[in-house]
């Protein structure tokens, strides 16, 4: 849920993407079935959950539905820290996009999570990051303006082609 800043529920999404692996998420949960941007402040935001990390098909539909800023809720393990680090600065740079995410940090059940809550630019660059140890507030200022400069100045988005477009076909053997 994305709250307004008067505590109004602004947003929900629901993840789409439900983790199997060693777990029982994809058995207990129903997935979300609509991809969810909302405007707050100058900023179309682009909402995702943990898991959805991993499918860049999701944020370049948001990106197509005008999100400049990426947020994502997750409960990340330790065992896959770099990953993590990996997938956020990935997303963020492959849209030109800001990305913050938050993460959980401490053990539940058995099992540690990664902490490191990220802020992340549109060139890929970390802006802020918290540790793992602890909960801590990360504070960061965003600028929508950085945004269309960067896509200005490096207009990767512009030159996508979609696949069907160009006629392009699987080759499954040869």
């Amino acid at each position: 849920m994305l709250l307004a800043p008067n505590g109004s529920l602004h947003a929900t999404y629901r993840k789409i993407h439900l983790f199997g692996y060693q777990s029982r998420e994809a058995t207990l949960l129903t997935r979300g079935d609509e991809v969810v941007t909302a405007d707050l402040g100058e900023f179309r935001v682009g909402l995702a959950t943990c898991y959805d990390l991993r499918f860049p098909e999701l944020f370049r539909a948001q990106v197509d539905m005008g999100a400049t800023l990426f947020l994502i809720a997750s409960a990340w393990p330790l065992s896959r820290l770099e990953h993590w680090r990996l997938l956020n600065r990935t997303r963020a740079v492959e849209n030109l996009a800001y990305l913050v995410a938050c993460n959980t940090t401490g053990v539940d059940h058995g099992s540690t999570y990664a902490g490191h809550s990220l802020v992340i630019d549109p060139w890929g660059d970390v802006v802020a990051e918290s540790d793992q140890t602890s909960p801590e507030p990360l504070v960061a200022e965003l600028d929508v303006q950085a945004v269309r400069r960067v896509r200005a100045e490096f207009p990767a988005l512009d030159s996508r082609r979609p696949l069907t477009e160009l006629g392009l076909h699987a080759i499954v053997d040869q």
